[in-house]
């Protein structure tokens, strides 16, 4: 049984030829058993293989993976609500946005549809072209809006610089984004916990018995394809107490610098069971639609040697006087 019943979905931003369509195929051929719906606004473009194609009906291209993709057209909203009523539930939607686009009007709709639930937006960057990009004063302002947007930025294509252009992408980026979480790669090779929270199962990493007050040190995360564990940390807990909602809520205004995703499900003494969502920069605190099977849970996910471990663990501690004063540095597994 899910823990989080609402459908996570993510918005993938970015500029023309930022990779957006290389990091969708990347997401398609490597779902790791999950059902996901893509919506995007070329077909064309995605060039997906062969041997993933199940069937293609026009507006739909199934998968033998049991993702689908899906034409946009001009009604976002219609594209939605079919995969909402699909007669097979997905366990996540991600959205391409086009390459002018505002993301943060598309994930608007997340915050709207009680049905979804926004699990971050992801806007990629062209190492190779950005500058360029925003000397020019027809491009500046979209690229400076889908940054304001992200959660989490992704610098692709850093194998076409040289040390000193990547450190000069860091400076611009650094005075456009501030402390939004950033990720150097090429080819969009990016470790899917970053992409969607929905890769991370609360169950999964979450083994200790519920009541007992057991906050574990980061765990490596293995992806054998790709050795993305030697990249980002994970952190679970099952506090078995209630929580105060503004608390909670106030951790999400201020989360500890270092943590790029982390969701759960607590009890609190506003909403029963609550789900509880943090993704980069936004944050959000909602009663459950259902009484989880396994109790309280919570995971996050961070850069490698960079997850606040210890300040997690006193926020979810069973003691209910956890602080978030400190910010060591996490132990490692």
């Amino acid at each position: 049984m899910a823990v989080l019943s609402r459908l996570p979905l993510t918005v993938i931003g970015g500029f023309l030829g930022a990779g957006k369509t290389t990091l969708l195929n990347r997401l398609l051929r490597q779902s790791q058993g999950r059902r996901l719906a893509v919506l995007v606004n070329d077909f064309g473009a995605l060039n997906i293989d062969a041997e993933l194609v199940a069937s293609n009906a026009g507006d739909t291209i199934a998968l033998t993976n049991g993702c689908v993709c899906c034409s946009i057209s001009d009604d976002l909203t219609t594209a939605l609500i079919g995969v909402l009523e699909s007669p097979a539930r997905f366990d996540a939607v991600v959205i391409e946005a086009s390459g002018v686009s505002d993301p943060w009007r598309i994930a608007q709709v997340a915050l709207a549809d009680p049905a979804l639930s926004l699990d971050g937006i992801v806007v990629l960057v062209d190492a190779s072209a950005c500058l360029t990009h925003a000397a020019d004063p027809l491009l500046a302002d979209s690229l400076q809006r889908q940054l304001e947007a992200a959660d989490l930025i992704v610098v692709n294509k850093t194998d076409l610089v040289d040390a000193d252009e990547r450190q000069r992408v860091r400076d611009w980026l650094a005075s456009m984004a501030g402390k939004t979480p950033r990720f150097e790669t090429a080819q969009a090779d990016l470790p899917m916990p970053l992409l969607s929270g929905s890769a991370l199962s609360l169950d999964g990493h979450t083994r200790t018995e519920t009541g007992v007050d057991a906050c574990e040190s980061p765990e490596k995360e293995h992806d054998h394809a790709h050795h993305h564990g030697e990249l980002f940390d994970t952190w679970s807990c099952r506090p078995a107490r209630e929580f105060s909602a503004q608390a909670l809520r106030a951790l999400l205004r201020d989360m500890p610098a270092g943590v790029l995703r982390l969701k759960g499900i607590l009890h609190t003494d506003e909403h029963g069971w609550a789900e509880l969502q943090f993704a980069g920069r936004h944050g959000s605190l909602r009663k459950a639609l259902a009484v989880p099977a396994n109790g309280a849970a919570v995971v996050a996910v961070g850069l490698r040697h960079q997850l606040p471990a210890q300040a997690l663990a006193d926020a979810f501690s069973n003691r209910s006087s956890g602080s978030l004063a400190d910010d060591p540095e996490p132990s490692q597994a």
